[in-house]
């Protein structure tokens, strides 16, 4: 029996609808690799873009060391030139709000290779004792920091090396027992090993 006229008008519509939604569903296949493939290629230069800016930043020098004299957070002053002929490690970091910076500073207080090379470590922040001291307490550090209003770290140019414009990054200056400026070494991580760093120092002190 040959089919009538609403039956084959509905049939076709049911097609037409099954066509539409199957074309519906390539397209929405199609745009879902599409943003899944963007979100990869973000993502792969997020990553990418931070390994980068990662790499640390090291370099031998020879200059005469800045002089300088800083208020530490235990109330007393500390002048550079008074320090010869012992060396010197300044540890310039972010400060307060910086949990892998103050972190870094109780990992190397716990290492006593320093001690026994006979170098003084000596931490910087742009910080106010009051600012930083929490920090300190939080993580156990002992050792006084010294606070700068940004003179010092300026003249050893370790500002706008970490996440925040006009402040110091995560850093390490080497100065010998002559005052003279031996290396540097930037660490965008926000981490050195301690004897890494250790080794780095000693290395250059021979």
């Amino acid at each position: 029996m040959t089919p009538t006229a609403p039956a084959t008008s509905r049939r076709e519509q049911l097609k037409a609808r099954q066509q539409a939604e199957t074309q519906r569903d390539k397209r929405r296949r199609t745009w879902a690799r599409i943003i899944s493939g963007t979100v990869t290629l973000i993502v792969l230069a997020v990553v990418g873009y931070g390994l980068w800016t990662a790499v640390p930043e090291q370099g031998d020098t020879q200059r005469l060391a800045p002089d300088f004299t800083l208020t530490t957070t235990a109330g007393t002053a500390v002048t550079l030139s008074d320090l010869r002929p012992s060396p010197v490690l300044i540890y310039f970091n972010e400060g307060a709000g910086c949990a892998s910076c103050t972190m870094q500073m109780a990992e190397i207080e716990k290492n006593p290779g320093f001690a026994q090379a006979g170098i003084t470590v000596l931490p910087i922040v742009m910080n106010t004792a009051e600012q930083i001291l929490p920090d300190m307490q939080q993580f156990g550090v002992a050792t006084p920091y010294l606070l700068d209003d940004g003179t010092v770290s300026k003249a050893y140019d370790v500002l706008d090396k970490g996440m925040h414009p006009g402040m110091p990054g995560h850093g390490f200056v080497l100065i010998d027992g002559d005052g003279v400026q031996r290396w540097y070494g930037n660490y965008p991580s926000m981490w050195l090993d301690p004897q890494e760093l250790l080794n780095e120092v000693t290395t250059r002190l021979r």
